[in-house]
């Protein structure tokens, strides 16, 4: 199979967790190869993969192999150490760049960015130590606000909420790791956008709505109940952002809401967890249309098939995911990812209920994970 005319193309991804498998399944729908790096040998990915290199992130000769043996480059976390990434972004093929990464890694950067762009953020201000915290939650407007670490926190961790002062010797455990303390923004639901831009076009999924459990995400509900101008703002002030700073491929941003109001909380140049619904519930995925942008296919503009509701599965679920798959519901698709070690908070799956809405997810599927 050609692609663009040309030979059969290789996409080459730095990663091979979940979302290198779901992406490395639709290039190979596309008539790509793949080669995936990951230190785990039986990393997801590495399961459908044509190749997979054994290694670690920062191994400078492995990643010279992957891109060698790639016509095209991505990765599939935010985390890719710089010092490694930026010499091989200026030889290799790496459409993505450098520069989404390196504004996405710092926290205190990532927010800089977002207001610089036209982006409203909750308040915020960098917080290294007891002096500067004390300095950091005045700034904000006081309590109750939330510190985090500016860099590798995820699913809630590195991050403290400070009711009043006596929760500030909390925070005394990550002193010396720099900071940021946000505003606290009692917001009505949290929302996520997922826009991918090849410099010609830019395309942006329909927006759904996030509930988070013990600081991760459990479910993603679409469409979001929303007024059609508050989804329509969402959706252009996302493109403008992402053509504004330049970027390519694809961006997931996290937004707080509050009545009509949007704050910029967080962004991964990455595939979303929580843009795992497209899979099955859109007229195309979020996976595919960043394989096409890395082909050099044209994008295609998503659609809404029907509601649909995105059950994250952790190791705590499991069980449940493995009888509801024995079961083979019409429009429910089951997703394992084939980890090999299970934990009850690590991501080990997803399920996707197509013709599904919140309130039917309720009655009928939420005992089953309670």
């Amino acid at each position: 199979m050609t692609i663009n005319g040309a030979g059969v193309k290789t996409i080459g991804i730095i990663g091979a967790g979940q979302l290198g498998l779901m992406l490395a399944e639709e290039a190979h729908r596309l008539g790509a190869r793949v080669v995936t790096l990951d230190p785990a040998a039986d990393a997801p990915a590495a399961r459908v993969a044509d190749e997979h290199i054994v290694a670690a992130y920062d191994d400078r000769a492995a990643l010279e192999t992957l891109c060698r043996h790639s016509d095209v480059v991505t990765y599939e976390f935010e985390n890719v150490p710089g010092e490694v990434l930026v010499p091989l972004v200026e030889r290799y093929n790496i459409p993505q760049g450098f520069q989404p990464l390196y504004d996405s890694q710092d926290r205190l950067r990532e927010k800089r960015n977002a207001v610089k762009h036209g982006l409203r953020t909750p308040r915020f201000a960098p917080a290294d130590d007891r002096a500067s915290l004390e300095a950091a939650v005045a700034e904000v407007g006081g309590y109750p606000c939330v510190f985090k670490t500016r860099t590798l926190g995820y699913d809630g961790h590195g991050q403290v909420v400070l009711h009043s002062a006596e929760d500030l010797s909390k925070v005394e455990p990550y002193f010396g790791t720099p900071g940021i303390v946000e505003e606290f923004v009692a917001f009505d639901f949290e929302t996520s956008a997922i826009v991918v831009s090849d410099g010609r076009q830019t395309i942006c999924f329909p927006v759904g709505r996030n509930i988070h459990r013990e600081g991760i995400l459990d479910l993603s509900i679409v469409p979001c109940e929303m007024s059609d101008a508050l989804h329509d703002r969402i959706v252009a002030q996302s493109k403008r952002f992402m053509e504004a700073c330049g970027y390519r491929g694809i961006l997931a941003i996290e937004y707080f809401v509050r009545g009509e109001e949007i704050y910029f909380n967080e962004m991964a140049p990455r595939p979303h967890n929580s843009g795992h619904w497209t899979i099955e519930g859109c007229s195309t995925n979020q996976f595919r249309e960043l394989a096409r942008y890395l082909l050099g296919l044209p994008l295609e503009e998503p659609r809404l098939l029907a509601p649909t509701v995105m059950k994250n599965i952790l190791g705590r679920d499991l069980e449940a995911a493995e009888a509801i798959a024995r079961e083979a519901h019409a429009d429910v698709y089951v997703h394992l990812y084939g980890k090999s070690e299970c934990r009850p908070k690590r991501k080990m799956g997803h399920i996707t209920f197509v013709k599904m809405t919140a309130g039917r997810f309720a009655e009928m599927w939420a005992k089953r994970f309670a």
